[in-house]
């Protein structure tokens, strides 16, 4: 072996005094341990250089984050700077409006009898039980309720939708400071979902569509403006918490960049991934960042970590350790700005002649 090779801090008995603190438990107890714990002290670290050097940061969130109440660290960061825009499953976002209207979820048993909740109105999110008249119901409407009343005159955007939505719940909901999707609308960070169809907002927006005005949603406009900010961006990072949908979608924008439009920005600069996939499975989910770097998603796969552990622990560690250790940055509001960068996106487009040469026998551009 060589001497490079033991050029590591040697491993020492892990002292929990004068550790209390959050940070400093990362640092001295999980950064001088070993395997996950190591890992997520590194994405600790990295997730602070992302904030010091200006990343355009983005949260991707999948499994049921809100529910368990993964909204209070999300709004932390909105505060702060901390994240610039979010791309989340449908079922994350509406489980967030919930608490806003004072409408319940209870702590469980993950053993419950299922036939004896469904007989009681109650449904089940493994150790988290919700109402289906006290809060699933009085929810729908919530959703509804601002969206009947827009008379849109183009298609939208997901971001435009949960900005509307956002903006009623900062109105007229008794407690807007706990949703994260009022709090995204208060600071104009955008919230794009993949799948608008796959969750109850999808489901409630039936109503409007089979016996009043449909309303426009256009998926296609969300794959434009996410590509657009990571575009427009000097640098590029993501904190996902699990993979999935909200996943891809993020990583997507550097191969729309290069494969549809010809332009090659080297793909992301960073991501911290927490999740309990594994990728021999073959999902996204668990794709390594090496992985990433052979579809062009990622420049250095070492800029970026995977910590395999729940994400119901890591991923409010992660969040304390940068409001305790990182000052507020300026928010960078880019749900005001995405029309801008859209619009350079399709002109540096029409300006590259690798993009019109490869397209000029299938439309007229």
């Amino acid at each position: 072996m060589s001497k490079n090779n033991l050029e590591g801090r040697m491993i020492e008995p892990l002292s929990l005094t004068n550790n209390e603190k959050v940070k400093d438990f990362i640092e001295q107890v999980f950064g001088r341990s070993g395997f996950n714990a190591r890992r997520l002290a590194e994405a600790c670290s990295l997730y602070s250089k992302m904030i010091k050097e200006g990343t355009t940061i983005c949260l991707t969130l999948a499994g049921a984050m809100t529910p368990i109440g993964m909204s209070g660290p999300i709004i932390d960061l909105i505060r702060k700077g901390f994240i610039d825009f979010i791309i989340s499953t449908g079922a994350n976002i509406y489980h967030d409006f919930h608490r806003a209207y004072d409408l319940p979820l209870y702590q469980g048993h993950f053993q419950a009898d299922d036939s004896a909740l469904h007989k009681e109105g109650i449904a089940r999110i493994y150790d988290t039980f919700v109402q289906d008249l006290e809060t699933l119901m009085p929810s729908d409407r919530a959703i509804l309720k601002p969206l009947l009343g827009v008379k849109f005159k183009k298609p939208i955007s997901s971001a435009d939708l949960h900005k509307i939505v956002g903006e009623e719940i900062l109105s007229n909901a008794p407690y807007p400071e706990k949703s994260f999707v009022a709090v995204a609308a208060e600071f104009d960070v955008p919230i794009f979902t993949p799948s608008p169809g796959d969750s109850s907002i999808g489901m409630n927006l039936i109503v409007p569509q089979l016996f009043a005005n449909p309303i426009p949603l256009d998926p296609f406009q969300d794959v434009i403006e996410t590509t657009a900010i990571v575009r427009g961006a000097q640098k590029n990072g993501a904190i996902i918490v699990g993979g999935g949908a909200p996943k891809n979608f993020y990583l997507q924008t550097q191969t729309t960049l290069t494969q549809i439009l010809r332009e090659d920005f080297g793909g992301h600069d960073y991501f911290i991934q927490l999740t309990t996939d594994s990728p021999q499975w073959g999902g996204l989910s668990g794709a390594t960042p090496q992985e990433a770097k052979s579809w062009g998603k990622v420049k250095d796969p070492d800029n970026c970590i995977v910590v395999y552990s729940c994400c119901s622990i890591t991923f409010p560690l992660l969040c304390q350790y940068v409001n305790s250790s990182e000052a507020p940055r300026k928010v960078k509001r880019l749900f005001k700005k995405k029309k801008g960068h859209v619009k350079k996106l399709k002109e540096a487009a029409k300006k590259n002649k690798i993009f019109i040469q490869d397209y000029k026998d299938l439309m007229d551009i």
